[in-house]
This record gives C-alpha cells, sequence and structure tokens, in this order.
C-alpha cells in the first residue's frame, strides 16, 4: 500500500551519511520499553530496532550487547492518535489524524561524557482521517521510528 496520502508535516529528519562517532569503537542500545498510557505491542521492538539499525548502518560503530563506548537507554512515553483539523464540508467532521511518538533518552558516551545528554524526542506523521488504521498503522510506526532514529543519531553523534 502506498503512503502517498500521508502528509508528513513537520517530521523531516536529518540523516548524515557516515557520521564520525570520535574516538568511539562501540554502541549499545538497550530495548526501549512502552511507558505511554495507549500501549502498541510491537511498537517497543520496532523502535529498538530502528535505532541499532542507523547506528549499525551509518556509522562505523560496532553493535554490542552492554557496554558500549557509546550507551542508549530510555523509554517510549507518548503514543496518541488525535484529530487536527476539521473539514469545512462538513460541520465536525475531521480531515485529518496525527499520529505523535515521544520518546526519552539517556544517552552516554563514556569516552567523552562532557556529549551525555538526556532529552525527549518527539516526531509525528499525519494522514486521513478515513484511512483504515490498524490497515497503515505499521507503516505510520515504521516512518516516525525511523525520523526519531535519525534525531537520536544526529544528537548524540552530530553535535547538535
Amino acid at each position: 500500500m502506498s503512503l502517498a496520502f500521508l502528509a508528513a508535516c513537520g517530521t523531516g529528519g536529518y540523516s548524515f551519511t557516515g557520521v564520525d562517532p570520535g574516538p568511539a569503537k562501540s554502541v549499545s542500545i538497550d530495548f526501549f520499553p512502552n511507558q505511554a498510557d495507549l500501549v502498541k505491542p510491537q511498537l517497543s521492538q520496532i523502535f529498538t530496532e530502528k535505532l541499532r539499525d542507523i547506528f549499525v548502518q551509518q556509522t562505523r560503530l560496532e553493535l554490542v550487547s552492554r557496554g558500549g563506548d557509546m550507551q542508549f537507554t530510555g523509554s517510549i512515553e507518548r503514543y496518541t492518535i488525535e484529530p487536527i483539523n476539521a473539514q469545512a464540508s462538513e460541520l465536525g467532521s475531521v480531515a485529518q489524524n496525527r499520529l505523535t511518538i515521544d520518546v526519552n533518552v539517556i544517552f552516554i558516551n563514556t569516552l567523552e561524557p562532557e556529549k551525555d545528554f538526556e532529552e525527549r524526542f518527539t516526531r509525528f506523521v499525519d494522514f486521513d482521517a478515513t484511512a483504515d488504521i490498524n490497515a497503515i498503522e505499521e507503516e505510520l510506526h515504521d516512518q516516525v521510528c525511523q525520523e526519531l532514529s535519525e534525531n537520536i543519531l544526529n544528537r548524540s553523534i552530530g553535535d547538535w
């Protein structure tokens, strides 16, 4: 199914291919549990894998299970689907919904501790309110988790 109907307002991620992690040689990324009020069973696994994949694909860091030079822990803190704009033609009807995911990330750089941070990252995607959420939810999760992962990579290694 095509995601052509999605309006990715405000979700543009930036990606640096081959970013330099400095003196670090390894990264460990713990499983990110879902602490949101609305829990989607597969979301923790999808997000954690996207974050691991981006570090493996875009850096020279070795992914290790524990004790990496760079360490990531955290949790999914918010998962919401909310209406965002009404249609003028029909009073009270909604044209689009917004899926929002917030992730709290704790980053420890054992070799450069001045770069450590704890920060909340938020991304969203807008979609047609008439779409069957059950049919598109997995694709929406993939998109938002990819953008969150890009933002986290850029924040931890891109120095911005």
